[in-house]
């Protein structure tokens, strides 16, 4: 479970995740994050937040920005608002580290799906490969559509697939969380 000062890390991503407010310290308000993102990173695949809107800082670095489509470069001191239904990614293009102050509102249950994708991405003997890896990210995307979700099919077609996956996916001895990566 997510608490204020925990630091988790995304090897494969070149991220830190600082946990500055948890829904639990905010009253499910907002999610406060110090995210820390390593140079030359690769661009994520788009998604989006159907309920929750963000608002971030710049601290250091030049965050690099795809927002609706249009790539941009947000230097230290600027800020950004993303309202809820908007596609996004954000990743560090450039040879220093970037580091941002991020706040979603409200926190919904946010921090979990950070730890587990952290903690299975961190997890160095692979807990999944190949299928299941499909399986579990599938079980994941059902178990936290509420959060967040990819834009490039209908939602009523990912939902109705997704739940077709989570299924096998829990007959296969997969889980939406492990316990090991929310202590």
């Amino acid at each position: 479970m997510a608490y204020r000062n925990k630091l988790i890390r995304n090897p494969k991503a070149g991220q830190e995740i600082l946990f500055l407010y948890t829904a639990k310290n905010t009253n499910g308000q907002f999610l406060g994050l110090i995210i820390t993102f390593q140079p030359q990173g690769q661009p994520p695949a788009p998604y989006y937040h159907p309920h929750q809107t963000i608002d971030l800082d710049v601290l250091c670095g030049e965050l690099t920005v795809l927002l609706n489509g249009e790539q941009r470069q947000l230097a230290i001191g600027a800020t950004l608002h993303i309202p809820a239904y908007q596609q996004y990614a954000f990743w560090n293009k450039s040879t220093q580290p970037v580091r941002i102050n991020c706040r979603l509102r409200p926190a919904l249950d946010t921090e979990y799906l950070l730890e587990t994708m952290t903690g299975l991405a961190a997890n160095q003997t692979g807990r999944v490969k190949g299928v299941l890896h499909l399986l579990q990210t599938a079980l994941i995307a059902h178990a936290f559509s509420h959060v967040f979700r990819l834009p490039r099919w209908p939602f009523v077609l990912q939902k109705t697939v997704l739940t077709l996956l989570a299924l096998l996916a829990y007959l296969a001895g997969l889980r939406p969380t492990y316990r090991e990566y929310l202590d």
